[in-house]
């Protein structure tokens, strides 16, 4: 016999009735936080030019909230929420692993060509 699913979102900030509310709320939970990124994408506040670790702060906000949409697109979409910790732990933790390692290499290679083009050593047009 099947289980049901759980039908909070946001730690049990939200609790539907039923499976149908659920997948709405998270649709428009979805798509709130993409308006935020279109937003900042087109304002560009000043404020968030700031650096911080190698990127501006605007960016890192965009993979912030990308990763929030990975989450939620995962984790109540895909129903991880229901499926064993293990496998869990196994999805999590390697998308985790993933995306650090995705930022390391961002921030390396973008300082390389930024130092390339800086100092004046570029021997061919990327």
């Amino acid at each position: 016999m099947a289980h049901a699913h759980k039908l909070e979102i946001l730690r049990g900030l939200i609790k539907f009735k039923s499976n149908t509310q659920k997948i709405w709320g998270v649709l428009i939970l979805l798509t709130i936080v993409t308006a935020v990124e279109v937003v900042l994408g087109i304002y560009k506040p000043d404020a968030l030019n700031a650096k911080f670790i190698g990127m501006k702060l605007l960016n890192w906000i965009f993979i912030i909230l990308t990763i929030v949409k990975a989450y939620y697109i995962t984790w109540d979409f895909m129903h991880m929420r229901d499926e064993t910790k293990g496998l869990r732990r196994a999805v999590v933790w390697t998308s985790v692993f993933l995306i650090c390692y995705l930022i390391f290499i961002l921030l390396q290679e973008g300082d390389y060509v930024q130092g390339v083009f800086s100092n004046g050593f570029v021997k061919q047009d990327f």
